[in-house]
């Protein structure tokens, strides 16, 4: 396996900017993770970013971007959500050795690279799942109301994202979704949502490469949600479309 280059001079001030610091060995473990992603990458689609310097930057960097927010819960279980190429989870898990963390994927061979990546890395803290969110946070399953935190990037709308995450969480938890320019746009739009979930949005952040939306659960969630496979994606709560009523519930 070739090895990615060191990372460029932006992703050390994007973490100077943080105020991260990143421990004996974090750094040549990223690269390892790195380079087996880009490698993975050449056989079926994990990343559009081929780039090892602009990997270092947008997608090794932007994970770690949570890295302050989940020392600041003092979070010890984590889930990390459409983990696909396993970002932001395996960078956070490389960077937090004392935090468990949960990788959902449901597609197989994205959950197949996750595993091998966490064996090539050996990270005793992370397990996978090969599971949709929908199961995975459904009433009286394992992981629902168990998770300090739930971490997601790329998954889909925020109206969409809570009605997956926030049922994991426990009360007071929070959902730390890494989102894009319509952060704003999507954080509206998902008003309704967060009304059901008994959630709200917390604090917005701006960093480098997106903005990150916390939200936190206020109250239990209710076993109505999360609701059928496909659902949440298609039918947003509250996001009504054009002669469809189906999506604004009580």
């Amino acid at each position: 396996m070739n090895r990615v280059a060191a990372p460029p001079p932006l992703f050390y001030e994007m973490l100077k900017l943080q105020s991260i610091e990143l421990d004996h060995g974090d750094q040549d473990k990223l690269a390892t993770f790195l380079s087996h992603l880009l490698l993975v990458n050449q056989q079926f689609n994990l990343t559009a970013i081929k780039d090892p310097v602009e990997a270092w930057v947008k997608h090794i960097a932007d994970s770690l971007t949570l890295l302050p927010f989940l020392a600041a819960l003092e979070a010890k279980n984590v889930v990390d959500i459409g983990s696909g190429g396993g970002l932001p989870g395996i960078p956070l898990a490389i960077a937090m050795p004392n935090v468990s963390f949960t990788l959902i994927e449901s597609t197989g061979k994205k959950a197949r690279f996750l595993s091998e990546a966490v064996q090539l890395l050996g990270l005793h803290n992370v397990s996978v799942m090969q599971a949709r969110i929908e199961d995975a946070s459904a009433f009286r399953s394992a992981e629902r109301e168990a998770m300090d935190a739930v971490t997601c990037r790329a998954v889909g709308q925020l109206a969409s994202i809570v009605e997956l995450a926030v049922p994991l969480l426990k009360v007071g938890g929070v959902l730390l979704a890494i989102k894009g320019e319509r952060a704003p746009q999507e954080i509206e739009a998902a008003q309704r949502a967060l009304e059901l979930l008994h959630a709200k949005v917390d604090t917005t952040t701006r960093t480098p490469t997106g903005t990150i939306v916390a939200v936190v659960k206020l109250a239990k969630t209710s076993r109505l949600y999360p609701r059928d496979q496909g659902l949440p994606s298609r039918k947003p709560l509250g996001i009504v479309e054009p002669n469809d009523s189906s999506s604004q519930q009580s």
